[in-house]
């Protein structure tokens, strides 16, 4: 299994609203690095799900439930698109502002490359944010 971190404006599309949908489409990706790790998910894989722009803060869990197919909402170009559903809802949010200051967190692309809005996420990266964010899967 990998690990991903995804970025979504909330007042877009927040978390809140991928678990009152169910399930979503992530697309409309248009940055080539992003679409190639998104192509690059497996079914199962699981998604930290952050709140860009507005909070700056890990807020929950998904999982990937449709690989990469192509991105319905593209004029044109190759651009890809992934089905992801809701896993858990953090207990705690973790904000950018205390990822920064871990320093397991430190080689995070988020902190690295902090445009990026799909992006590989170590297990190790993985399991400190939901003990930072208080929260354990689901069984």
């Amino acid at each position: 299994m990998n690990y991903w971190l995804m970025k979504s404006e909330p007042y877009v599309y927040s978390f809140d609203d991928l678990v009152r949908d169910g399930k979503t489409m992530w697309d409309g990706v248009r940055n080539y690095q992003a679409r190639n790790n998104m192509r690059a998910m497996k079914k199962g894989d699981l998604v930290l799900y952050y709140h860009s722009n507005k909070g700056l803060e890990i807020v929950g869990v998904a999982r990937v439930v449709r690989e990469a197919y192509p991105d319905p909402t593209a004029e044109k170009g190759d651009w890809s698109a992934v089905d992801i559903e809701p896993v858990v809802k953090l207990n705690k949010p973790v904000p950018l502002k205390l990822i920064k200051q871990t320093p397991e967190l430190s080689r995070m692309q988020l902190v690295r490359n902090s445009r990026l809005s799909v992006s590989p996420v170590t297990p190790e990266e993985f399991a400190r944010i939901l003990e930072l964010g208080e929260t354990t899967l689901p069984a």
